[in-house]
């Protein structure tokens, strides 16, 4: 069965500006009948690690925010802490790079509360039919929260081709217990040949699950946690994953996790996809590479397969942009995320979405029209 995903373009005018054209998509796509009266809200989000700039703009969540104030509901902001060690990894430092990056009450309009509490571990186990898991550990405050509304940044990613929704839930809504199990089977190893010994590795690593033998870098199979953060520092790509294999087995437990994020809301979630500037990287790092094709606009559904099969269907449809990391693929229907990580199948996620009951695959794109022209 086909699910509905509203579109807006991202042309804007002085007939109506983008932030209206949201406003006007947030309604389309059933924000009021999601949102009852005196819901606590939870308005997930990534805030962005210091140094990035192409997570979602705080002024953009405002609006979000202010919709949902107005058919009734209680917002707030919410992220979880990370695994790999930087600006996000305690609730303190997150909330601070939040605020420095723009999601202060001033700005975007609505408190900000970590859902997995001061340092990652405030969750609750729940039970998923799975395939591969048959339990999640999800943040107490998503769980607690009478309605969910998942605004993400969509963008290629280094282990599972493509962020969006799906992840947003799955990665971004589980505790610390969470994140390691999903990437627990992820284990680099060392191209001894090309380790210069620069030491960046062991000194990233939040785990010691990297030491030095005979001048070389050597990972500790069972102190590694599989956050991949040595595998971004090492600038002479030494230090590597059989991603074929390993990053399926991560993206099947995402979908899993998504599923489990997603418990108790059976109506009550609404998910907004912003497929602009779609850079090559997850938005965890600390910098942001130009983006790979033309902004593709907003999109809004309550089915988080349908909304990131429609978003990476757009991306694929565009003409990539000339000199970016994108490598292959720029013309119309090229794959735009082999074009940067070759070695992922990126589609994994949304098939076992799919198999599991977590959404269809199936939509049916509706655009808004525009109000009169605006050029």
């Amino acid at each position: 069965m086909s699910s509905k995903v509203y579109r807006a373009d991202a042309r804007a005018g002085y007939r109506e500006n983008l932030f209206d054209k949201l406003s006007r998509l947030l309604s389309e796509g059933n924000l009021g009948k999601t949102v009852q009266r005196g819901d606590l809200v939870a308005v997930k989000t990534h805030f962005g690690e210091k140094g990035g700039h192409a997570y979602i703009r705080p002024t953009f969540l405002r609006r979000v925010v202010d919709e949902i104030k107005a058919v009734g509901g209680k917002p707030f902001l919410t992220d979880s802490c990370t695994l790999y060690p930087g600006e996000r990894k305690e609730s303190v430092s997150a909330l601070a790079c939040a605020v420095e990056n723009g999601f202060a009450f001033a700005v975007a309009g609505a408190p900000l509360i970590m859902c997995d509490g001061l340092r990652g571990h405030s969750a609750r186990r729940v039970e998923v039919p799975g395939e591969v898991l048959n339990s999640v550990d999800i943040g107490l405050e998503v769980l607690e929260a009478n309605t969910l509304v998942v605004v993400s940044h969509f963008k290629c990613h280094e282990l599972t081709g493509f962020g969006g929704a799906i992840k947003n839930l799955g990665m971004g809504c589980s505790s610390r217990t969470g994140k390691m199990e999903q990437h627990g089977n992820v284990a680099p190893t060392v191209k001894t040949e090309r380790c210069t010994s620069c030491g960046a590795c062991i000194r990233v690593c939040a785990h010691d699950a990297i030491t030095s033998e005979k001048g070389k870098a050597v990972i500790l199979p069972d102190a590694c946690v599989g956050c991949a953060r040595c595998i971004t520092i090492c600038q002479d790509r030494a230090i590597l994953i059989n991603w074929g294999s390993e990053s399926a087995l991560v993206m099947k437990k995402m979908a899993e996790y998504a599923l489990g994020a997603l418990y108790g809301k059976k109506g009550k979630a609404l998910f907004v996809n912003f497929v602009t500037q779609v850079s090559p990287s997850c938005d965890c790092y600390g910098h942001s590479d130009s983006p790979i094709v033309p902004d593709q606009g907003i999109l809004v559904s309550t089915d988080p397969v349908a909304i990131d099969q429609a978003s990476a269907d757009l991306v694929n449809r565009a003409v990539g942009l000339p000199q970016t990391a994108l490598a292959n693929g720029h013309e119309e229907g090229g794959d735009k995320f082999r074009g940067v990580h070759p070695d992922i199948d990126w589609q994994v996620c949304l098939e076992h979405g799919e198999k599991i009951g977590l959404g269809s695959r199936s939509y049916d794109l509706i655009e808004l029209q525009p109000k009169g022209k605006n050029w």
